[in-house]
């Protein structure tokens, strides 16, 4: 796996230290991340189940005859 570094200001790695109960700012930092990206996976989920019975009724429809 690659790696990155970077600089970040100390009182927030702290913070998120102190909130997770973290003793490692790299750990608190990976976390956060984690934290970051499945919330992002859980919100395109939801959508998607909740969009998915109106999409499916869509195409169900017949086109409008005019």
């Amino acid at each position: 796996m690659a790696k990155v570094d970077i600089s970040l200001d100390a009182e927030l790695v702290v913070e998120v230290m102190v909130l997770a109960g973290i003793g490692s700012p790299q750990d608190a930092v990976e976390a956060v991340v984690r934290d970051y990206i499945a919330r992002g996976h859980r919100t395109e989920a939801r959508v998607q189940a909740h969009d998915g019975p109106r999409r499916e009724a869509d195409a169900l429809e017949p086109p409008p005859q005019g």
